[in-house]
């Protein structure tokens, strides 16, 4: 664990062991873990140098109109299950109407800024590793959390221009207020996620994230990217093909799942940006060890040759692999992080 490697890895420096990060949802191995390690952390057996927060503010939603479209059981003991529940918007003109600023209120922005501020110096003397600023419900996040799926499409389909021009327009003006918020503070990186597409890829036609999505992710990112931190963006699913897109709009790194091109993310970003994946969970679940092997020497070969990458296992490290692989995954990556030389 060490923010030194991390913060040179964000920067595009070379260190020593490839960056490490982890989303965890598995709690045996934290468990086995701390009885093998004795005082020390999860984060500190890993090594992790970046670990990975977002933080949509102190504003509740649940004031306004919003889905909760339930959770599947995850985590160990199912905690996590939710039943579904209505979407309180039932017409696709409701979603047209929708004003997110109206609907949900913009907080004082000093207090904002205090508030993000004191979060992260907070979160930040925790560890010894680089906590980001960060925001989740950028644009397509936002109108799913409001609107649920179902009626997101409705709304898109009725009218894509109405819904890209008002309705994300709105919810643009309600996060530029946060960002601008987040660029006010001591953050050095921000995680912007948006769940922009589906495992698939775009769920709707590429022209519209280039005329709704792509200019708004340019013009969030303007003030952080003035005040000097960088920044990394995330989305559940598969959208490599945007990658030129993002770069574009400013993007200095991704953090993605293994259905992108991990290949072709590396043969044209591996030397400029910062990648943030690298391991399928899918493989650690249901694969043999040689299986497991075998990928992370394939990622690894990759991962050491740019000096941006943090590795991690996409999509989270979920409960549902055998102990026995997540210690020979430990033991794997020990070996397989470590650079023969750092180029000059």
């Amino acid at each position: 664990m060490s923010y030194d490697i991390g913060i040179k890895a964000l920067n595009l420096q070379w260190t020593e062991r490839v960056a490490r990060t982890e989303y965890n949802d598995h709690a045996e191995f934290v468990r086995c873990l701390a009885a093998k390690y004795p005082g020390k952390s999860f984060e500190e057996v890993l090594h992790l140098d970046y670990l990975w927060v977002t933080h949509d503010g102190p504003n509740d939603w649940s004031k306004g109109r919003v889905t909760d479209m339930g959770h599947a059981v995850y985590v160990e003991d199912g905690s996590d299950y939710r039943q579904p529940k209505p979407s309180p918007f039932t017409t696709a003109d409701e979603v047209l109407n929708f004003n997110c600023v109206r609907e949900y209120g913009l907080p004082d922005f000093k207090e904002l800024v205090d508030f993000y501020e004191n979060y992260y110096r907070t979160t930040q003397a925790q560890y010894d590793a680089v906590i980001s600023g960060g925001y989740y419900k950028t644009i397509v996040s936002a109108a799913i959390q409001a609107f649920g799926w179902e009626m997101l499409l409705e709304g898109a389909g009725e009218d894509p221009d109405r819904f890209g021009e008002d309705v994300l327009g709105s919810i643009f003006e309600y996060s530029l207020h946060h960002f601008k918020a987040w660029a006010e503070t001591s953050i050095e990186v921000f995680m912007c996620h948006d769940d922009m597409v589906w495992t698939q890829g775009p769920f709707l036609h590429p022209e519209f994230y280039r005329k709704y999505i792509f200019p708004r992710f340019k013009a969030l990112w303007k003030p952080l990217k003035d005040a000097g931190k960088r920044i990394i963006f995330t989305s559940d699913g598969t959208y490599d093909m945007f990658l030129d897109d993002l770069v574009d709009a400013g993007a200095d790194g991704f953090c993605f799942e293994p259905t992108n091109d991990l290949e072709m993310m590396v043969r044209k970003y591996g030397q400029t940006h910062v990648l943030m994946g690298g391991a399928d969970c899918r493989t650690l679940s249901f694969g043999n060890k040689e299986d497991i092997e075998r990928e992370l020497r394939w990622v690894f070969d990759m991962a050491r040759g740019c000096p941006g990458f943090v590795f991690a296992t996409g999509n989270h490290f979920p409960a549902n692999i055998p102990l026995e692989h997540a210690l020979f995954y430990l033991e794997l990556i020990e070996e397989l992080g470590l650079r023969d030389r750092v180029p000059a």
